[in-house]
């Protein structure tokens, strides 16, 4: 965060390309769509964008109680999914010559645009407004080579017309990404549509997203990108096998084949404990399926070739995701609510087209599956290059 000298002198020199005023949070999409647009950094300051709450338009000051319910409002902004992808902010309480403000600092991003509600959002002068068709273009031309997720990267020897499905990404997902004015008044040709998404990179290649997510043939080009499901008749590996599988074609693929072999080896009983008698599965389908998209989106797809394995045993699930913890999540703080994406073009697909919860919620809402199923709580173990999630029934 920048010095309390440095932001008062911001403050006394107004709204501009770099500074946003609101006089408190009742507003909140006026705010994401300055962290918007101050992450897309047209203008090409390299400089961090800010946002004062508790400023009114003429810089002086609204008098508003910043407490710690304002700032964590204001952090979530980051995660709400509505900003996509996750743009690299701070959140501060100041006091600036006896103003007490809240303070969000914006850092350009890399891996422009960035969007809100999929729509991208830049700054003129002291004004946030939608990009146009060539905004968006000059946006996309900021990318910085090599710099970013490796989902970002391009894949060599690949190609939009022998390498894409074409009618997937115009029918499923452009409409799940793009709202239906935006496509309706843009009229874009499919390359510099998948360039705007950051599905391609500027020499045409798709990116690892694009391959994973609508790819004709994923493996050829990410081998290790698939499921293995193995259901033992056992407690150890070594035990027989009852049924097993690989997973594989495009993620959103995998992910609905998880689900129906989920739905056929769940077992359900008859709970006469109940006042309804009600028929009980010995696992809830729901928090298996959301362990094992975890496991699939927060995987690293880099050099490992190892798939996410479900293995289901006598005694016990276990959901295993190569790859270790990543940026602010350590093993101390694992599944304590703190998240870091390390594929976040990944994640925002699946988010878009439906297939996770909101972000930071998917091991909590998996925690309270069991628990209101009467299962034990999920177990982790979190080593340097894998995580483990192990499930008992109830």
């Amino acid at each position: 965060m920048l010095t309390d000298a440095a932001l008062t002198d911001l403050i006394k020199t107004g709204e501009s390309d770099r500074v946003e005023f609101t006089e408190s949070v009742k507003d909140l999409d006026k705010i994401r769509r300055a962290v918007c647009a101050f992450a897309n950094d047209l203008p090409n300051h390299q400089e961090p964008g800010l946002v004062f709450i508790g400023v009114r338009d003429d810089g002086s000051c609204a008098g508003l109680r910043v407490d710690d319910a304002l700032l964590q409002t204001l952090s979530g902004v980051r995660g709400d999914g509505k900003v996509l992808p996750f743009p690299v902010m701070e959140v501060g309480k100041r006091t600036l010559d006896g103003c007490e403000v809240a303070v969000v600092q914006v850092a350009p991003t890399d891996n422009p645009p960035i969007r809100m509600d999929g729509r991208s959002w830049i700054r003129v002068g002291p004004s946030t407004r939608q990009a146009t068709v060539e905004e968006e273009r000059r946006l996309a031309e900021k990318r910085r080579l090599g710099i970013g997720p490796y989902d970002m990267f391009g894949v060599p020897g690949t190609s939009i017309d022998s390498d894409l499905d074409l009618e997937q990404f115009r029918k499923e997902f452009l409409p799940a990404v793009v709202p239906k004015e935006v496509l309706a008044k843009n009229q874009r040709g499919v390359a510099e549509q998948l360039l705007a998404l950051r599905l391609t990179t500027q020499e045409g290649l798709l990116t690892v997203t694009a391959v994973l997510m609508l790819g004709s043939d994923p493996q050829r080009w990410v081998p290790d990108a698939y499921i293995q499901f193995v259901r033992f008749d056992g407690q150890e590996m070594t035990d027989p096998v009852k049924d097993h599988e690989k997973l594989v074609g495009t993620l959103p693929q995998q992910l609905q084949k998880m689900d129906e072999i989920l739905r056929t080896n769940i077992a359900v009983e008859l709970d006469i404990r109940k006042p309804t008698h009600a028929n009980v599965p010995d696992y809830p389908r729901l928090a298996l399926r959301e362990l094992v998209h975890n496991a699939v989106i927060h995987r690293t797809y880099e050099g490992v070739y190892t798939p996410v394995r479900v293995y289901w045993y006598t005694d016990r699930v276990e959901i295993s995701s190569p790859g270790g913890v990543f940026g602010s999540v350590t093993k101390e703080n694992f599944a304590q609510g703190q998240t870091s994406y390390r594929n976040p073009t990944i994640a925002e697909a699946m988010k878009n087209l439906g297939l996770m919860q909101q972000f930071g919620f998917g091991l909590r809402f998996a925690r309270d599956e069991l628990l209101d199923n009467g299962n034990p709580p999920v177990q982790f173990d979190v080593h340097d290059t894998s995580i483990l999630a192990r499930v008992q029934p109830r």
